[in-house]
């Protein structure tokens, strides 16, 4: 079991900037590539980003590239994620995961352990 907290949620006014965290206990976060899903009312769980266990690679969905950095520091069993230049269109419960098959996957289901999100609202 892994036991995922997210922090870093808030309100923020269009072009403002937030940083998410990801707060791991249990079973060895290093073991696991992480990723960050984001869930808008009426709308399916979505992928923003994810990284391997060794932070060497990632991948982003289009409408968060050049925006947003996906990081980890696995000494402190913690995942970051760097929002810049933040939308009305990002607003959205933001959640993580972890999952320790091979592969940065984009689909909510090839993650084992998720946290219990954490909202981010984007004022126009």
């Amino acid at each position: 079991q892994v036991q995922l907290v997210e922090s870093g949620g808030g309100l923020v006014q269009a072009g403002g900037f937030l940083r998410l965290s990801c707060a791991a206990s249990g079973r060895t976060f290093r073991n696991y590539a992480m990723g960050w899903f984001r869930q808008a009312p009426g709308k399916e769980r979505e992928f923003v980003a994810a990284i391997a266990w060794s932070g060497g690679r990632t991948n982003y969905a289009e409408p968060v590239k050049g925006r947003f950095t996906i990081s980890r520091d696995n000494a402190k069993n913690t995942g970051y994620l760097q929002m810049n230049s933040l939308k009305p269109e990002d607003t959205a419960v933001y959640y993580c995961g972890v999952r320790s098959a091979y592969g940065l996957s984009p689909q909510p289901n090839g993650y084992s352990y998720w946290g219990q999100g954490t909202q981010v609202t984007v004022s126009s």
